[in-house]
């Protein structure tokens, strides 16, 4: 199968895969860049799946060319995460196919990793904090997401949780 858009249903369990993914493609970052893992290896706040993934995994009618997995992290007072980080890996064989533009050597969907820090403390509510980035659409990552839809993958006590679009009402004072 190489259709350019896979229409397969996104699963609990294919979400745990990406998790999984994100994790190693986090402590490879780490482990080659120890200045950022003294700041962020402890402030890992949550892993979302973004962009026409997410949104194909709410309607099941979208389809996905790709993954698009977002670490976010509290932001430390000393240095913002690198907003420029990125990395790629192969979602491998499975019932998605392979993209006709996955780089070579590729077997299943491309996936697609960044990395950002956002205004919250270690220990917040992942939900309330990135529907506050989301909202707030200060930077080109939030609007860009805010587009379609965000779904967390981790922590796995939230795992499919649907983050964003979203109808909460603001906090009654």
């Amino acid at each position: 199968m190489s259709a350019e858009r896979s229409f397969e249903p996104i699963t609990r369990a294919d979400l745990k895969r990406l998790a999984r993914i994100a994790a190693e493609d986090r402590e490879d970052f780490f482990s080659r860049h120890r200045e950022f893992a003294i700041l962020y290896r402890k402030r890992l706040l949550c892993t979302a799946l973004g962009g026409d993934a997410a949104l194909h995994r709410l309607n099941g009618l979208t389809g996905m060319r790709h993954f698009s997995v977002w670490s976010f992290y509290a932001e430390h007072p000393e240095a913002p995460f690198p907003f420029r980080r990125s990395g790629r890996a192969d979602f491998g064989e499975s019932k998605f196919g392979r993209a006709p533009d996955a780089p070579e050597g590729y077997q299943g969907r491309r996936v697609e990793l960044q990395g950002r820090s956002i205004q919250a403390a270690p220990g917040s509510n992942p939900v309330d904090a990135l529907q506050r980035y989301l909202k707030a659409g200060a930077t080109r990552s939030a609007r860009e997401l805010a587009q379609k839809a965000v779904v967390l993958i981790g922590p796995e006590a939230v795992l499919g949780a649907e983050v964003w679009p979203t109808l909460a009402l603001p906090p009654v004072r």
